[in-house]
């Protein structure tokens, strides 16, 4: 079942898509604002985000920006805003479609599924990533030449490899993978990518994929 979530801090807003969402057989989560939105999307993992822009605490192109740190879910925009500019700095910011309200709730869920389509599409980019002498099928949860993972590894890599070229910070993937009261442990991280590196770089010494960003944090270079 697909998981949306819906942001808006119009409450009938809210109550619409919810209702909508959920007979069309979605799993809907909601929230009220910027900072609710930011947490749900690192906790729940929805698979998209239909959003407002303005918001009482953070604007929502800077929920964008913050989202497009270290993910590429898609995002649907749901705005009062009708300018060109508007819609310009949403998409740019990283947005995947912009509906302007008011709107029908028709030409929105055309518009999850339209975003959900291309979606699927790269998702099935992703049964195909080379590392080194290996390929890695994050949907099949394979790797070539019958490599294993330990589960938290499995984690880590999986959040590297769905943002390829992005830095993503120490502290998300401490989050991300043992929760927040563990946001300090940064030789957690330090130990399992040397594991990693071990497994999947053909010189572990010299990686050329899994690159550490000394003080910030990992990225994944194709």
């Amino acid at each position: 079942m697909t998981k949306i979530l819906v942001v808006d801090d119009e409450p009938q807003i809210l109550r619409a898509l919810r209702i909508n969402l959920a007979a069309r057989h979605y799993e809907v989560a909601v929230a009220a604002d910027g900072s609710s939105a930011l947490r749900e999307v690192a906790e729940w993992h929805p698979d998209l985000v239909v959003l407002d822009l303005g918001l009482p605490d953070i604007d929502g192109v800077d929920v964008i920006h913050g989202l497009r740190g270290w993910t590429r879910i898609p995002i649907v925009v749901l705005s009062g805003r009708a300018g060109n500019q508007d819609k310009i700095d949403a998409l740019d910011a990283g947005a995947d479609d912009y509906v302007t309200k008011p709107f029908s709730i028709a030409e929105v869920l055309a518009r999850v599924r339209a975003v959900s389509r291309r979606a699927a599409v790269q998702e099935a980019e992703l049964a195909s990533i080379k590392i080194g002498d290996h390929t890695v099928d994050l949907v099949g949860k394979t790797i070539s030449g019958g490599m294993r993972l330990t589960p938290i590894e499995w984690h880590i890599l999986e959040v590297l490899l769905r943002n390829p070229g992005k830095l993503i910070p120490q502290r998300y993937l401490l989050t991300e993978v043992w929760g927040s009261k563990h946001v300090k442990e940064t030789h957690y991280l330090r130990q399992y990518m040397a594991q990693l590196r071990k497994k999947l770089e053909r010189d572990p010494a010299r990686p050329v994929h899994l690159i550490t960003e000394p003080g910030m944090g990992y990225r994944f270079t194709p």
